[in-house]
């Protein structure tokens, strides 16, 4: 799976679970601001990164994951 496939599947996958306009979610944007999760839909937002790309995520590196391009590095690197 390439950068390009990830950025578009992660991107088309939150537009639609959060309910959110594609257009808005750019690399350098917060996920949190962006989405406006709270804690539980936090867990929601890992839990569908978990499912999606069969990567776990522990709770010690969700500090790390601040913007979209955090998330699609973490992917990239932690998908089998």
């Amino acid at each position: 799976m390439t950068r390009e496939d990830i950025i578009a599947k992660v991107n088309s996958v939150l537009a639609e679970e959060f309910e959110v306009e594609e257009s808005s979610i750019t690399p350098d944007a917060n996920i949190k601001n962006t989405l406006a999760l709270d804690s539980l839909s936090l867990v929601d937002l890992v839990a569908l990164i978990q499912y999606t790309y069969k990567v776990k995520i522990p709770a010690e590196d969700l500090p790390k994951i601040q913007t979209f391009n955090d998330l699609y590095d973490y992917i990239e690197s932690h998908a089998a």
